[in-house]
């Protein structure tokens, strides 16, 4: 398997280097060079299999040619043993018709979690081939920063460096990533948004003097090892409701679009959908977008649901390269039109392609409120802020009768407990690797949204990382 950049001024690359590069040279996103299919027998053939089975089938085409198969199974096999006897992501009967896919059953109780803590395995095997150490950088608007400080601390050849807004998160995700107590993971909260925190980190990545003395990479979903995990469950889910015959309707809470391009990717490899329907906050940049055609970047506005706020989507790139016939050099054009301007208008192909499958919704806080209280009223059932958003938004969607919705559930309650409290008078239980938090000493470092600045502090992380390294 060969990926392309989004940008098209890159080289052809393998897996390895797209796993450990992130970014391409050009500053674009990589993307397979052509989608693996699976064919009808194949996705049907899946229900009933184990998640790590279904995983090793759907992912193998994406790493082939760079690891051998036994070895990818038992990196596959032990990524999905860190999860709860739940299973990685059950589907859950919400109402007729309805269906919550849970995916908040790994270490950090969120989803996240899923492809984190595969990418860090991943990420390690290549760590322990090269003699300097690998150093990753990324940013989190709450619970990509948690999963990857669980998937990375204490590994081996690797240091991690996370970003995320200062005061921006809830309490219990920004002591998921302080209270660590890890040699190897480096945690700075920026004053700024997660779109700064993004920014900088790209900006490191696209350095080419850091790069040239390091090995350097990004574990946000910019990295193409985060989508592809999760391409895995909007398979098994299908195909548990009896895809290829059923074909689903699936809600997304989505801030960077991310999780959403899995789905679209599942599609993309065969996978029967009725639809997407994209659900955001009021940081609704994506429900403009899918309406208009205009995409345009605004403020942002902190909310209940702060994993998706999120004004400028990266993996929005990667679906306009897919619907503008994979032209790079117009991508290129657009992204950097973008960058300058805050402002991008679809063609009119390009959008009618994206309305064809992707409908989208805007959930402002008091309907999220209003969603957490209907459900516990109407189930018993807590939900957090950010599954509410895809629960409000599924049930404002247009659905064709007798079709399945399938609402991604991405957090745990308790990681939210003062909004869910809010809705219902009621606090979710605390799972225990939770409430050990409190009891931890945090440790945090502050600094200005100056990519300067920042970069200089990675540059001391890497050295450190080398010093002992050769100790």
């Amino acid at each position: 398997m060969r990926y392309v950049s989004t940008r098209g001024a890159a080289p052809l690359a393998d897996f390895g280097t797209v796993l450990e590069s992130a970014l391409a040279p050009d500053g674009g996103l990589y993307l397979p060079e052509d989608w693996p299919v699976l064919e009808a027998d194949e996705i049907a053939g899946l229900a009933g299999r184990s998640y790590a089975e279904a995983a090793f089938q759907v992912l193998q085409p994406f790493v082939e040619g760079a690891i051998a198969d036994d070895e990818f199974r038992l990196l596959i096999e032990d990524a999905y043993a860190t999860f709860d006897r739940e299973g990685v992501a059950p589907l859950r009967r919400l109402s007729s018709g309805e269906w919550l896919l849970e995916l908040f059953h790994g270490p950090t109780l969120a989803f996240k979690d899923v492809a984190m803590q595969l990418l860090a395995r991943l990420l390690e095997r290549g760590a322990a081939a090269r003699r300097g150490p690998l150093m990753i950088v990324g940013a989190t608007s709450g619970d990509t920063g948690a999963a990857a400080v669980e998937a990375v601390k204490g590994r081996a050849g690797m240091d991690l460096v996370m970003l995320y807004p200062h005061g921006r998160i809830s309490d219990m995700q920004r002591r998921q990533m302080t209270t660590h107590g890890a040699q190897n993971v480096h945690v700075i909260a920026i004053d700024g948004t997660f779109d700064d925190c993004q920014a900088i980190v790209k900006s490191i990545l696209s350095d080419a003097e850091l790069r040239r003395g390091t090995a350097l990479t990004g574990v946000n979903s910019i990295n193409w090892g985060r989508v592809m995990a999760q391409i895995v469950y909007y398979v098994t889910a299908a195909a548990e409701l009896g895809a290829p015959a059923c074909k689903p309707v699936f809600v997304v809470p989505t801030g960077n679009f991310g999780n959403v391009f899995a789905g679209y990717g599942a599609v993309r490899m065969g996978l029967p959908v009725t639809r997407f329907v994209i659900a955001t906050n009021e940081n609704d940049i994506l429900a403009r977008m899918v309406a208009s055609g205009h995409y345009a970047a605004g403020e942002v506005h902190p909310t209940l649901s702060p994993a998706m706020d999120i004004q400028k989507a990266s993996n929005f790139e990667r679906l306009l390269f897919e619907v503008s016939g994979r032209d790079g050099a117009a991508i290129s054009d657009m992204m950097t039109r973008f960058s300058a301007t805050g402002v991008l208008d679809l063609t009119e192909d390009a959008h009618g392609r994206i309305a064809d499958l992707f409908d989208a919704r805007r959930v402002d806080d008091a309907l999220t409120l209003t969603t957490i209280r209907d459900v516990y009223r109407e189930t018993g059932r807590l939900i957090d802020p950010h599954t509410a958003v895809g629960v409000a938004a599924a049930r404002s969607a247009r659905v064709p009768a007798d079709t399945p919705v399938v609402i991604l559930s991405t957090a745990h309650p308790a990681k939210f407990p003062d909004a869910v409290y809010r809705a219902t008078a009621a606090y979710p239980d605390v799972p225990p690797a939770l409430a050990r938090l409190e009891s931890r000493p945090e440790q945090v470092e502050r600094l200005p949204a100056d990519p300067a600045i920042v970069r200089g502090a990675v540059k001391e992380h890497i050295r450190t990382a080398e010093l002992k390294l050769h100790h």
